[in-house]
């Protein structure tokens, strides 16, 4: 988390589309060193490098220099070097002309406004029957099933929830297919269409509900609102014991949070080369309920860094994809990959 913090507001660098994977993959293969060497060396948590391998985050300009020099490698053609949160000054310049055009003018004293808005509140508002300020919008409460419990696992390994919304954020690149699927399980379970929103210079795409009724739904099968992390968030007990709802969970756990990669290792200058599943989590509690629940299926499961379940056998990964399987096409087209190879 603190190291999160640390590249949070630092100056980013974007790069053009797919060019800052390529980069971080060439550098590291220079380096000579493994992914989990490599993040160590650059000061980043593996999962970080993971996130700006997948160009989820752009990447902050200190570490991009840590690596030209690590690596002998020149500063790469084609990037932008941003201020943090550059595009805010952008939106407040859009908001402040929409404003202008539709009022002519662009000003007033926003506190004399918000102290006689909180008179009014406090005198008459609160207490009137509002269509918008005082109605709960209604949701449709969904009987446990599977598809709930894939719900359940998606917000715990992506997801945040709040007082009165539930976002789940994604890659846009590589997740896009897939952020097509948890919109359409959303609406299918709720019975509300959620909002959309891309930020392609973060390579993010969320999906938003903002529905007071919705969050009480969610508090009340075990999910928790506010930091997952400091909550020490398990999958609810519900879930547990029932063999199909913990499978569906662990699918939505690992379309999210997970990865499919391939470890390679050199002996007598012969690459050997092994596929691997990993999710990750900070929370112990999470990561020995994912442990257990492989180890009921009939899995291997390692624990790795305390904050890593792996299923490290090629024979436990395919099985994965037979028995537990993915709505993620990215996990997909990776497996493929490193199997046809």
């Amino acid at each position: 988390m603190a190291e999160s913090l640390i590249h949070k507001f630092k100056k980013r660098v974007v790069f053009p589309p797919g060019k800052q994977h390529r980069f971080l993959l060439n550098t590291r293969k220079k380096s000579k060193l493994s992914w989990l060497e490599f993040a160590d060396k650059i000061g980043a948590h593996k999962r970080t490098l993971n996130d700006w391998r997948r160009e989820k985050y752009s990447l902050p300009l200190g570490v991009l220099k840590k690596i030209c020099i690590i690596t002998k490698s020149k500063t790469p053609l084609g990037i932008k070097i941003k201020d943090p949160f550059w595009y805010v000054s952008k939106s407040a310049k859009i908001g402040g002309f929409a404003v202008y055009k539709k009022y002519g003018r662009i000003g007033g004293d926003p506190e004399y406004r918000k102290k006689k808005w909180y008179e009014w509140w406090e005198r008459e508002g609160k207490y009137k029957q509002h269509p918008i300020i005082n109605v709960c919008l209604p949701v449709k409460k969904p009987r446990k099933s599977k598809n709930l419990a894939e719900f359940v696992g998606i917000v715990i390994g992506d997801g945040g929830i709040s007082k009165r919304q539930i976002t789940v954020t994604l890659n846009c690149k590589t997740d896009k297919l897939y952020s097509i699927f948890v919109g359409n399980l959303i609406r299918k379970l709720f019975k509300v269409k959620p909002s959309i929103y891309i930020r392609k210079d973060e390579s993010v795409i969320s999906i938003v509900v903002s529905r007071t009724r919705l969050v009480s739904f969610c508090k009340s099968i075990g999910l928790k609102i506010g930091n997952k992390l400091e909550q020490n968030l398990d999958i609810p007990e519900w879930i547990k014991g029932d063999k199909n709802f913990e499978i569906s969970c662990i699918k939505g756990l690992i379309d999210t949070d997970g990865c499919v990669f391939n470890e390679c290792h050199r002996i007598k200058e012969k690459k050997y080369c092994y596929p691997k599943l990993s999710f990750t989590s900070y929370s112990k509690k999470l990561c020995f309920s994912v442990f257990k629940i492989f180890e009921k299926l009939g899995f291997v499961p390692k624990i790795r860094n305390k904050r890593n379940v792996q299923l490290e056998s090629r024979k436990d990964v395919i099985r994965y994809f037979h028995l537990i399987g993915t709505n993620n096409l990215h996990h997909k087209e990776r497996l493929k990959l490193f199997l046809e190879g």
